[in-house]
């Protein structure tokens, strides 16, 4: 029988209701998984038990008058650290802000505590959220459950290990980079990063910042598809200015089984080579889907060359993060973009001359960003889905030596930098596209990897939906051995 604190929260929010569980006991399973777990895993970082047993509390007065804010209202949460909660600290990771303690809630963590569920604490994250491992000079290093010498992905890398190991149920993480995907692959649970825009930022920024940031998102993590869509629909929406006119009504998935979709499949990129025992995972879903989908092709790609979408979204990623410089590292990026051929396509080489690009630079990438998003339409009206990797590899050990850009993986016998998986960040991302990562099973080392679903642009609970369905007929969450 699965432990209570690892079903899915609908299914927690069901015994609720039923009246076979209360709120409280929900709160209390997740904190006993953090009592026994946190000091080894280091995934939440910052608590406060009495607010989330006051909630709880609160949650179980309102079962007992049948009238529940939500679906998943009283169910235990935490979030990510980058996401102000009124009255402990956002730091991102970095010393500096070691002290600044939010004022107000951020967005997401207003709507889902308006929807019930019980926050109780935040989850690490790397140093300005900027690694696919988490770890920094405030809190420390976060260890992945499936193997604590392994990162657990990053930046929402704590956000994925408190999901996996029953320290809470559903979480919400950002992703410009991978950040939802990347740990939601590592660890073995679900994650969305949604269509860019439609899932406010407010309250997820640098101290000071309050413009929202190109490509970056919010969005669900948890251990089941219908959890990340019901919190799509507490989450979804404007905030601010915007809020006074706009409303965001996402389409449903017009698909209901397997039999309605048309599926693209790409195992590896030549920017990205994909370890052999993550497309083998990729192979074997791919076969289990071929007799049960509408159609299915393995050479199926939006009209563009990958080359150039790796390219462009470096460009544009780097252009995005690079108002995080100061003056100094400014005018040394300039001297260093300077030094680099023109021809001169490598990753340093491009990122370092988005640090410092012109903006009519700016405009001409962007503008061909946008021609591709249409050639990604144009894709989409002959299929419903691509199925590719979330990362070039499963979880990789532990390495915090020098810049992420110098540092290397294993990928088929042989090191490769860390950053060529960028691509696989990029190839949704970049283009405003929804993506889903859901399980997909274990390598033959024993770490889970996930499958990425990419859906047309607003096409989110398309994505959901493929994911939903993996979920019942092939294979869902599974926690870790020992918790």
């Amino acid at each position: 029988m699965t432990k209570l604190c690892f079903l899915p929260a609908l299914a927690q929010a069901r015994l609720l209701r039923a009246r076979k569980v209360s709120a409280r006991e929900l709160l209390q399973a997740a904190l006993d998984q953090y009592a026994l777990h946190n000091d080894t895993l280091n995934a939440v970082v910052v608590a406060d038990i009495d607010r989330a047993r006051r909630a709880a509390e609160a949650a179980d007065r309102r079962y007992a008058r049948s009238k529940p804010l939500s679906p998943v209202d009283g169910v235990p949460m935490t979030i990510k650290e980058s996401f102000d909660w009124a009255g402990t600290p956002t730091t991102w990771g970095d010393p500096r802000f070691r002290d600044n303690i939010a004022a107000t809630d951020s967005e997401a963590v207003r709507r889902m505590t308006a929807a019930g569920a019980v926050l109780y604490g935040k989850t690490n994250v790397p140093l300005l959220l900027a690694d696919w491992q988490t770890f920094n000079d405030i809190y420390g290093t976060t260890s992945n459950p499936w193997d604590v010498t392994r990162a657990p992905g990053g930046s929402s890398g704590g956000s994925a290990v408190a999901l996996a190991t029953g320290m809470a149920s559903l979480e919400v993480g950002s992703d410009i980079g991978a950040s939802i995907r990347n740990p939601a692959h590592y660890c073995g649970v679900y994650g969305h990063k949604p269509s860019f825009g439609i899932v406010s930022l407010k309250g997820q920024t640098l101290t000071g910042s309050v413009s929202p940031s190109d490509i970056s998102v919010g969005g669900p993590m948890a251990r089941s598809a219908r959890d990340l869509a019901a919190m799509m629909k507490i989450l979804v929406g404007p905030a601010g200015p915007e809020a006074q006119a706009m409303t965001f009504a996402l389409p449903p998935a017009p698909q209901k089984k397997f039999k309605d979709f048309r599926v693209a499949v790409m195992l590896t990129a030549p920017e990205s080579e994909v370890d052999q025992p993550v497309q083998d995972l990729l192979l074997n879903l791919a076969h289990f889907l071929k007799r049960r989908v509408r159609k299915l092709s393995f050479e199926a790609r939006p009209a563009f060359t990958t080359a150039e979408a790796q390219e462009n979204y470096i460009t544009l990623l780097r252009a995005a993060t690079s108002r995080r410089q100061s003056d100094a590292d400014f005018a040394a990026n300039l001297s260093k973009a300077a030094g680099f051929a023109d021809a001169d396509r490598s990753y340093q080489a491009t990122m370092t001359r988005a640090y410092v690009m012109r903006h009519r630079d700016w405009l001409n990438a962007n503008e061909r960003r946008h021609q591709m998003r249409l050639l990604w339409q144009a894709f989409f009206e002959d299929w419903d889905v691509l199925l590719c990797p979330a990362a070039a590899s499963a979880a990789f050990p532990h390495d915090h030596e020098g810049e992420r850009h110098s540092r290397t993986i294993a990928v088929n016998g042989h090191r490769v930098p860390t950053t060529d998986q960028l691509f696989w960040a990029g190839y949704s991302g970049n283009f405003y596209l929804p993506s889903t990562v859901a399980p997909m099973g274990l390598t033959p080392q024993g770490l889970p990897a996930g499958v990425q679903i990419i859906a047309r642009s607003y096409g989110d609970m398309t994505a959901i939906r493929f994911a939903e369905l993996l979920e019942k007929e092939f294979g869902g969450f599974t926690p870790p051995p020992g918790y």
